[in-house]
């Protein structure tokens, strides 16, 4: 006799950095911290390093690059040119 799969999967959830909601895993954009030390849009979200998750809600990407929520989550400095490039990204993004 073969195992059966079951039918429910668990959805792996996971908190977003400005708003502190927790929700699914898909929904949030994972932001890594790359051995350079710089921080990067992480779009496979499998790429190796600290990781930290924002939602695609305008708000809640400017109060985590505004302030040190992601420096305090990622565990280091972001420069200002890299903010600047996220903060286009989230534009982007929201665009779209």
């Amino acid at each position: 006799m073969g195992r059966t799969k079951s039918i429910s999967q668990r959805i792996p959830q996971r908190t977003c950095v400005a708003c502190r909601q927790v929700k699914p895993k898909r929904e949030l954009t994972r932001l890594v911290c790359v051995s350079s030390g710089a921080v990067e849009v992480d779009t496979s979200s499998r790429r190796p390093g600290r990781g930290a998750y924002l939602c695609c809600n305008p708000g809640c990407w400017e109060a985590g690059l505004r302030g040190n929520r992601l420096d305090y989550t990622l565990r280091t400095t972001i420069t200002k040119e890299n903010r600047e490039r996220l903060m286009k990204y989230s534009k982007d993004l929201l665009e779209e």
